[in-house]
């Protein structure tokens, strides 16, 4: 029997090109895992809605584990979980780390611990290159949460797409936005099987950053 992977999702494109990456290395992906914070009902940072999680879920057509918690209760959280994957015959973890070693690490080291396989499909590779694959791939976002110090609310909204590349490129931020300049919601892509439908919500201000919410639904 063929060992079963789960992915830690965040619903961004850098969750979904690691998914992408594991599936073509033959890494059975089966069930996707969202840590969202428990006082919002959104993932932390990229201010997506548990709702809409489990949309891109059932667009990808794999089953979906949401955990509510709060920051200090997130280590217990997730041993909890890594236990019940072991507990069920779950041989690892796919993450989508590029290149933040203290993250990986800490990650990893628990990972680990619990007896599974830690995979990092994207790790140490050039973050214009991988933004670029994802969208060569046909895979799409859009912008969601901005750090307000490395770009302005306009950034909201934009579609990661061929334009996107070079607009990011001229910003001089990491192009994947993973020191958290900006998070995504990925909504189309060879990882789902249709696209997640989506349109604008509210915009809100926090702590120095700018987020976006996404509902459910066609684009006005």
């Amino acid at each position: 029997m063929k060992e079963r992977y789960a992915l830690m999702w965040s619903g961004g494109k850098d969750s979904a090109l690691a998914l992408q990456r594991a599936r073509a290395t033959g890494i059975d992906v089966q069930r996707l895992i969202t840590f969202f914070d428990a006082a919002t009902g959104r993932v932390r940072f990229h201010a997506t809605r548990v709702d809409m999680i489990q949309e891109q879920a059932d667009a990808i057509g794999l089953e979906l584990r949401t955990i509510a918690t709060s920051w200090p209760e997130m280590e217990a959280r997730l041993a909890h979980e890594l236990a019940l994957l072991r507990s069920e015959g779950f041989a690892g973890v796919v993450f989508g780390d590029i290149h933040l070693a203290d993250v990986r690490a800490w990650y990893e080291e628990r990972v680990t611990a619990a007896g599974l396989h830690h995979v990092e499909p994207l790790w140490a590779e050039g973050p214009a290159q991988l933004v670029r694959e994802f969208v060569e791939s046909g895979g799409r976002a859009v912008i969601t949460c901005v750090e307000l110090s490395r770009l302005d609310a306009s950034w909201l909204g934009r579609i990661v797409d061929e334009q996107f590349i070079e607009q990011i490129g001229g910003t001089g931020i990491d192009p994947c936005g993973e020191n958290g300049e900006y998070h995504s919601f990925a909504f189309n892509g060879p990882m789902f099987r249709q696209p997640v439908q989506w349109r604008r919500g509210e915009t809100r201000s926090e702590s120095g950053f700018c987020q976006l919410d996404l509902v459910s639904g066609t684009p006005g």
